[in-house]
């Protein structure tokens, strides 16, 4: 496997979190855990806060809400059954229903 010790480490938490994740998506995750500002972060908690701001913006009304003026709050409480839904049919176990770290967006 390529890349940086920290890279890998990424890529094998987003195997074992998400397995049937779409490729598609997996590449976006993964460049997003690799931002700068989740550097100082254990791979695992930078790819479960970049996991979830993917779903959110990509596959859930999140932007639209915001758009409409939700605040960030608001907008993460409406689409939390939508993100967790997608969380569950990518093989996650994880919910962010059961309690979501601060994500980074």
């Amino acid at each position: 496997m390529a890349g940086t010790k920290r890279q890998q480490a990424i890529r094998r938490a987003l195997r074992a979190l998400a397995p049937g994740i779409p490729l598609s998506d997996a590449e976006a995750v993964v460049t997003l855990a690799e931002r700068r500002h989740m550097k100082d972060l254990p791979p695992s908690t930078a790819l479960w806060l970049a996991l979830g701001s993917h779903i959110r913006h990509v596959h859930t009304d999140y932007e639209r809400l915001l758009g409409e003026g939700y605040d960030r709050d608001a907008a993460r409480f409406f689409v939390a059954d939508d993100t967790d839904a997608v969380l569950a049919g990518w093989g996650c176990q994880r919910s962010v229903s059961d309690g979501e770290d601060d994500a980074s967006d």
